[in-house]
């Protein structure tokens, strides 16, 4: 009864995730694109069906869900759940992963399972972005897994066409002074039958011949209906993008640098800065614009979560007794570690996972548990170790885990610390991570501090046991506790810190992921200054590294808003010697890790 009612809850919170973020798209959409529709009523028929679509933009199954009135499960390329953050969202709506070139039996299971539970399931035949004679609707072969799929589910087919999006790469298409909103024009077909009286073979050749003859005559629909010109017709994102970028910058390969401005002009580089300069202002662009979407669309998840905590009459009252009590003791007394002898005798049994009681109580029995998972190397106790921290509502340790395995093969030890109110630490009812950041800035403290002394017990237990050097590469919110740690440890081999919340007067004021924490500040009166009293404990960017800060790395999305560039150049400058690497994506994204990592053997940190 109790598992039936948890999995109803899930639904439920899913169906509401799905309809925030479609809300979501309607509003930032519907300001950019007039959406003209053929035979909607098509699609919102009842029962479980495949919807078939064209694939010329990014934006398409945003704006696809938006016009349509039940939920759509969509099938996602599997490199999109490679990023926590991104797939914890997917997850969110109920989309699941497929690999692009070969059939996974999971896939091919969780897609008929939906589809057998009267559910929509979405997907794009063509297999990726086509235009041209790559395209359906040009003609181009319609890959197997669709008609498979209806086959074996016993579901009809729903054709759509979808025409116009792809202009949306063009940046002037989202600029208020664009001439109008970008028409994108949507037909659906009628539903094809899955022929359960043909032969298996027959009945898919059947299938496939209907769909591929729809896509053609859908597209040649619309052109008619709407007197469509050669360029609202599809074409590729780089053609689109190339009528609004502006000239690309060349790059001198004898110098190592680019030439910007005027012949004589100097280039601006920033301090130790290692970042590789990007030669595409069309790749530009698509990251820019893939980021905001990306970054957007979490934050409204993470700001629907957000909805759920409010603030009690009392807030402001011990929110100001809190800080009083803080603003007598430093950052060492407030993180500091007591010894455990139980997490000593622990890690001298070898065991691949570690529990110990925090040193940090909280009113979550399970939070109140630290655990961390280690990966040994072959050169055991005498190697140096790494602690991996993930980043806020982190939704899977495999990545990380390959990351540790990839630590050992360099021979370093690897241990994946599970922080606080996250995996085996979340409270029942709650979502993992989800009481990690909220309006509750007295528990999103004593989390950070939870975070860092755990941090602190780990690295004097393993001293004891023979360990001496150690690293820290974290994310995020892990990054954040990476830099509080850096502030009260001395001895650090590296601290890595990818797109870390360093200025927390910006994180609660200005992100755009803690829009609802501020309103319930500012319902309970809670002002800035009151805020800003724990900087000293709390913000990274108003204090300094204990340890050396040759030995900090920043990693900066070049496109985040939730850990603005700005502000990690500011943290830079102000930790005098650290470094400063920029990468191309947002705050979300996978390409960071890689970067880091690349960067810290360059370094010789690894």
């Amino acid at each position: 009864m109790a598992a039936t009612r948890r999995k109803t809850q899930a639904v439920q919170a899913k169906i509401k995730s799905y309809h925030s973020g479609k809300l979501l798209v309607r509003l930032v959409l519907g300001c950019v694109t007039r959406v003209r529709i053929l035979r909607r009523e098509n699609a919102d028929r009842t029962g479980g069906f495949l919807l078939a679509a064209n694939h010329i933009s990014h934006f398409d199954p945003f704006i696809i869900s938006s016009v349509i009135g039940r939920k759509i499960d969509w099938m996602t390329m599997a490199e999109f759940f490679r990023s926590p953050a991104v797939g914890f969202l997917l997850r969110a709506v109920d989309a699941f992963p497929a690999d692009r070139d070969r059939a996974n039996r999971k896939t091919v299971r969780t897609a008929i399972e939906r589809l057998k539970e009267a559910r929509i399931v979405g997907l794009f035949p063509e297999g990726g972005i086509r235009d041209g004679a790559r395209s359906l609707l040009e003609g181009a072969p319609l890959r197997p897994g669709a008609s498979t799929l209806a086959h074996i589910a016993g579901v009809p087919i729903l054709p759509c066409v979808i025409v116009g999006s792809d202009r949306l790469y063009s940046t002037r298409r989202w600029l208020p002074a664009s001439a109008g909103r970008t028409p994108v024009w949507i037909a659906f077909g009628n539903p094809i039958s899955h022929f359960p009286g043909l032969e298996k073979s027959e009945a898919r050749t059947r299938i496939e011949l209907e769909l591929t003859a729809a896509f053609k005559n859908l597209y040649a629909e619309l052109q008619q209906t709407f007197h469509l010109t050669s360029d609202d017709l599809p074409h590729a994102p780089q053609d689109r993008m190339s009528k609004s970028a502006r000239r690309p910058e060349a790059f001198d390969f004898a110098q190592d640098r680019l030439r910007r401005g005027h012949p004589g002009e100097k280039p601006r580089v920033a301090p130790r800065d290692s970042s590789t300069p990007l030669l595409s202002a069309q790749n530009d662009r698509l990251q820019r614009m893939t980021a905001m979407t990306v970054d957007s669309l979490l934050c409204a998840s993470i700001n629907f979560l957000h909805m759920r905590h409010r603030l009690n009459g009392h807030s402001r009252a011990e929110m100001e007794r809190y800080v009083e009590e803080c603003e007598r003791i430093t950052a060492d007394q407030y993180y500091a570690a007591p010894h455990d002898d139980n997490l000593a005798e622990a890690l001298g049994n070898g065991h691949p996972t570690i529990r110990w009681r925090s040193p940090i109580g909280t009113k979550f029995s399970a939070n109140n548990i630290a655990c961390a998972d280690f990966f040994p190397s072959e050169r055991g106790r005498s190697a140096p170790t790494v602690f991996i921290l993930h980043a806020l509502m982190s939704t899977s340790p495999v990545g990380y885990r390959r990351c540790a395995e990839h630590f050992n093969e360099l021979g370093w030890n690897a241990c994946f610390v599970q922080l606080p109110y996250h995996y085996s630490r979340v409270p029942r009812g709650y979502w993992n991570g989800e009481l990690a950041i909220t309006c509750n800035l007295i528990r999103n403290a004593e989390g950070l501090r939870q975070g860092v002394t755990e941090l602190r017990q780990l690295i004097s237990a393993l001293r004891e046991r023979g360990s001496g050097e150690f690293g820290v590469l974290a994310t995020s919110y892990g990054a954040w506790i990476g830099a509080l740690l850096a502030i009260v440890e001395r001895d650090l081999r590296f601290v890595a810190l990818m797109a870390p919340i360093v200025n927390i007067e910006h994180a609660i004021w200005q992100s755009p992921a803690a829009r609802c924490i501020r309103r319930e500040l500012r319902r309970a009166n809670i002002e800035a200054s009151l805020v800003a009293r724990h900087f000293h404990l709390s913000s990274p960017i108003h204090n300094m590294p204990l340890c050396d800060p040759a030995r900090v790395l920043f990693a900066a999305g070049e496109f985040d808003s939730i850990a603005p560039l700005e502000q990690l150049e500011a943290i830079q400058q102000k930790w005098r010697g650290s470094e400063l690497l920029r990468v191309r994506q947002g705050h979300f994204g996978y390409r960071m890790l890689d970067a880091t990592i690349a960067r810290l053997k360059a370094r010789g940190d690894l």
